[in-house]
């Protein structure tokens, strides 16, 4: 399962621009190039453009003027203008790195993955040894999901950069998504400790959480709460560990500022609903449950929180209805048979609940029989 969007990675792609040339000694295109690195670095893409460009007419060998006019084009957001000035100034000096890193950000950050890999695998071959070469090429191998060949490029680097907190961050977010969270998770929480990351506690938090670990996941996300409140489904996360270990204020907290944040929050809405109706404030309950088989309407988990809010108001047909479909859909789903048999009972089926109860009792057996016994 993927864990976390990739955007969460650290990994800042930004062009490259050229150096200034010394004014003493700048030529009439040098100057306006000058000018356009300034307005660059205080963020005004539109004048640097327009002062790269004018030194390119005027000089158009002028590879640090199309290098700076391809990074500040990348950097307003115009890829497939700085792809354009990027190859060009290949084309004038094809043995600059500078130049092919910048051209396979710019694929990169477009979204045009076979390209940056393509360009990022020829620069790491010409140096294997470039760690931010080899992070920039795992990263962008992450991106097209393929994760097991980042972890396959970056681990031999390892030794001795254990301490690069932005290669440890991608290294070990390529081993929780490759199968091997054993490995990648130690790293990935030392990296958070190290930084103060929150995203990297909320990665962490959700590897352990969809693993089971629920301890150490409830421990990762708070933490990553502490830091960052309101980053994108943490609340949500943080509120299903808590719900899991059955910290209701603590969960409640969550979804209730996950809601806040989206109402439309499908799980926070879910499972907020289905934690008020357990506390018998069914008026609390129902719109939240409501809007959640809104948002998915075949959710078996939301179905049977539904057919308990239909059980609670006196509408026992409608809950055997949604019942009778679940267990013929998951026949073996104990708490689906048991509330399905006391439906029955408030429709006066005592034959049909006795029955409903015998399965659920059968299937808590086996579970019991496959579950190691603790020594």
């Amino acid at each position: 399962m993927r864990l976390i969007c990739v955007l969460l990675l650290a990994a800042s792609l930004e062009s490259v621009a050229a150096q200034a040339p010394s004014p003493q000694s700048a030529s009439p295109g040098e100057e306006l190039l000058r000018r356009g690195i300034a307005a660059q670095q205080q963020g005004d893409f539109k004048t640097a453009i327009v002062d790269f460009r004018k030194a390119l007419k005027l000089e158009p060998g002028l590879v640090a003027a199309r290098l700076s006019l391809g990074a500040v084009l990348a950097a307003a957001g115009d890829f497939d203008g700085a792809i354009e000035e990027d190859t060009r100034a290949l084309a004038a000096s094809p043995h600059d790195e500078t130049l092919r890193i910048n051209l396979a950000m710019a694929y990169s950050r477009k979204g045009d993955l076979r390209h940056a890999i393509e360009e990022f695998e020829s620069i790491h071959a010409a140096h294997p040894q470039n760690l931010s070469v080899a992070v920039l090429l795992g990263y962008t191998y992450i991106k097209a999901g393929r994760e097991a060949k980042a972890a396959q490029l970056l681990q031999p680097l390892e030794a001795g950069n254990e301490r690069n907190t932005q290669f440890e961050y991608v290294l070990a977010y390529s081993l929780i998504q490759s199968g091997k969270a054993a490995e990648g998770l130690p790293r990935m929480e030392s990296v958070a400790l190290a930084t103060h990351s929150a995203e990297a506690y909320l990665i962490a938090g959700s590897a352990r959480f969809y693993g089971g670990q629920m301890i150490s996941a409830r421990s990762d996300l708070d933490e990553a709460v502490k830091l960052n409140p309101s980053l994108p489904g943490l609340q949500t996360l943080a509120g299903q560990a808590r719900y899991f270990m059955k910290d209701m204020p603590a969960a409640t907290d969550a979804f209730e500022a996950a809601l806040r944040a989206d109402s439309m929050d499908f799980i926070a809405n879910r499972d907020l609903g289905a934690m008020r109706l357990q506390q018998g404030d069914l008026e609390s309950a129902r719109p939240l449950l409501e809007l959640a088989l809104q948002l998915h309407p075949t959710d078996p988990l939301t179905r049977i929180e539904i057919a308990k809010v239909n059980d609670a108001m006196g509408k026992y047909a409608q809950a055997a209805a949604i019942l009778e479909d679940l267990v013929k859909a998951e026949p073996n789903w104990r708490d689906a048979h048991w509330v399905l048999a006391n439906v029955y009972s408030e429709l006066n089926r005592p034959e049909d609940g006795k029955r409903e109860r015998a399965i659920a009792q059968q299937i808590e057996a086996r579970q019991k029989q496959a579950t190691p016994q603790a020594k």
